[in-house]
């Protein structure tokens, strides 16, 4: 069985820092490109950064680059959302994703709350 959780979303003040997390399981994690999307409410989900298999290339939002960075652990079949210098405007869910081809897995996502 499929499972992706996210986990390390919370509060935060304007300027700091939080680490999300997702861990796969289920599936052959290392064949699957990982994301991070987010929705605020109200909002389209929008597609926060992405991260390849193979070289581990990156794609990032305009509006988190340079204070977001997505990585992946293969060894742990983990992916990583670290984020910084955080605004008010990063308020959202936050979802990991595993594509591959017409596959997609989703988890069922964390909030992060940035306010002070």
């Amino acid at each position: 069985q499929v499972h992706l959780v996210e986990s390390g979303g919370g509060l935060v003040q304007p300027g700091g820092s939080l680490r999300l997390s997702c861990a796969a399981s289920g599936f052959t994690y290392g064949s699957y490109a990982m994301r991070w999307y987010r929705q605020a409410p109200g909002m389209e989900r929008e597609l926060v950064a992405f991260i390849t298999t193979g070289d581990g290339s990156t794609y990032y939002a305009d509006s988190v680059k340079g204070r977001f960075t997505i990585s992946r652990d293969n060894a742990k079949n983990t992916v990583y959302l670290q984020m910084n210098r955080l605004k008010p405007e990063d308020t959202a869910v936050y979802y990991c994703n595993a594509a591959r081809l017409t596959v997609s897995y989703w988890g069922q996502g964390t909030q992060v709350t940035v306010s002070s």
